[in-house]
């Protein structure tokens, strides 16, 4: 554990949805959408290919728990999952983490392309097809 790491001390202090050995889902503090999960890895390491094989499975092997609360506590009608890697990527806290947003109908516009959209100007291939 980092002590001046926000994901290390939420951690420890948020009430947690699912757990295993290696990896934690705790409720975002700054959700994009109600229910928005984070699930960490329990060792401090901000790349997630410096995850060992087992670490790198425990993150997902939280994901259809987290999903099953999720339908349960808000019923979306789909997901986004996604980590970012370097700050390239847009990682801005030092921590692997796999967002989990659960998506409603109307929550945009068009939610045609998903995470296509981290790259706008390139997004919508569909338009041209």
């Amino acid at each position: 554990m980092d002590e001046a790491c926000p994901l290390c001390a939420a951690a420890e202090r948020r009430d947690v949805l699912a757990a295993n050995d290696h990896a934690v889902a705790i409720s975002d503090a700054y959700p994009v959408n109600p229910g928005h999960v984070l699930i960490v890895s329990r060792r401090h390491v901000a790349d997630l290919f410096d995850l060992s094989a087992d670490e790198q499975a425990a993150l997902w092997a939280l994901l259809p728990i987290v999903r099953g609360t999720l339908d349960k506590r808000h019923s979306p009608s789909g997901y986004n999952v996604g980590i970012n890697v370097g700050t390239a990527a847009g990682q801005t806290v030092g921590h692997v983490h796999v967002h989990v947003i659960p998506r409603y109908d109307g929550d945009v516009d068009d939610p045609r392309g998903g995470v296509r959209w981290v790259l706008p100007d390139r997004a919508n291939d569909w338009s041209s097809r």
